[in-house]
């Protein structure tokens, strides 16, 4: 060997890696005309684990902690070489370290809405979004799956595929599920620990352990949401007597600031009554009820409703002027006084 050649050949005695690049999974040591010295040292790294694959194959895997690199510390790659119990020139392998930290706030969501079986609502199309974690606890594994031989392999770089793992796992967990969709929006904390537990297996095969896996926001479709905001509103409502009222009451504001004036707001006073007596009517179905002096129809006189239907109408023949404005007042006045 030349001088020249002695000189560009380089030995490595400390192998050990700093993890200063942000969102690192694995990382793969530089070797490039290097080899490593024999009796040289390795460290890992709280947060570190570290494999030599040697030709290929994944020989040894190291935990944290400083290792002297000898046949006793490298068993599987001793084998591999068929080295002796005790070995003194260099060697190449090449090391790669990955990062076995709690990667945090990872973002996921539905770039378009998924079509799910609903047991109440049928077939609904849902958005959703929110934030997981996980990290790696099988190296082998997401070397020999996911980043092989990449110099630098991150977070960016498996996240689209996770992300396609949890949209596909969850159309399965919605297809299965017997969870209609308002429990899943009503108690979202259940429905994330559900889902997490759904997709530790998809983690699993690529070597990383889904941590948490939480579910902040849920879309409905427009229909549906105008739905539950009618329902919601009707829950709250509750009494209907109360409700006929506040329409009635509703009515009348409306009417009294419509050209009908007072004749209107009867009209309108009428009709809310009318809608009153329905709704009650349809609650309580074909079951009889007696009749009190209060409910009993009037027989001998002219009805609540006929008499404001009558004063609309001379208020129409007055606009027409069929009527004048005096005599609409007092005919009104005469039929007000008829009012129960």
């Amino acid at each position: 060997m030349g001088l020249f050649d002695a000189f560009k050949k380089q030995f490595i005695d400390v192998i050990h890696w700093t993890d200063e690049g942000e969102g690192i999974l694995s990382y793969r040591y530089p070797m490039i005309d290097m080899e490593i010295q024999n009796g040289g040292r390795l460290t890992v790294r709280e947060g570190q684990m570290c494999i030599f694959v040697d030709e290929g194959t994944i020989a040894d895997i190291f935990e944290p902690g400083s290792y002297v690199l000898d046949t006793k510390t490298l068993p599987v790659l001793t084998s591999l070489r068929n080295w002796d119990k005790l070995f003194q020139s260099p060697f190449k392998s090449d090391v790669f370290y990955f990062s076995t930290r709690d990667q945090l706030d990872l973002r996921w969501g539905t770039t378009n809405p998924i079509t799910i079986r609903d047991k109440e609502f049928g077939h609904i199309r849902l958005r959703a979004n929110g934030t997981y974690s996980y990290k790696i606890t099988n190296p082998k594994r997401f070397f020999t799956r996911v980043s092989t031989t990449r110099e630098v392999y991150t977070i960016a770089d498996i996240d689209g595929q996770l992300r396609s793992t949890i949209l596909t796992s969850m159309s399965s967990f919605f297809g299965s599920s017997k969870m209609s969709f308002l429990d899943m929006a009503g108690n979202q904390e259940k429905f994330s620990e559900l889902l997490c537990e759904a997709l530790k297996d998809d983690f699993e095969q690529y070597g990383l352990e889904l941590l948490t896996f939480y579910v902040q926001n849920l879309s409905l479709p427009e229909e549906l949401q105008k739905y539950l905001d009618k329902a919601s509103s009707m829950n709250m409502i509750g009494d209907l007597q109360k409700y006929t009222q506040f329409q009635s009451a509703d009515s009348i504001s409306i009417a009294a600031a419509n050209e009908g004036g007072v004749a209107g707001m009867g009209a309108s006073m009428g009709a809310g009554m009318m809608i009153g007596q329905q709704m009650m009517g349809g609650m309580q179905g074909a079951q009889p009820q007696q009749q009190t002096p209060a409910t009993q129809a009037p027989s001998s006189k002219e009805s609540d409703e006929e008499i404001l239907a009558t004063i609309e109408k001379l208020h129409g023949l007055m606009k027409k002027g069929i009527l004048s404005e005096e005599e609409f007042k007092e005919k009104k006045a005469e039929l007000l006084s008829k009012l129960s």
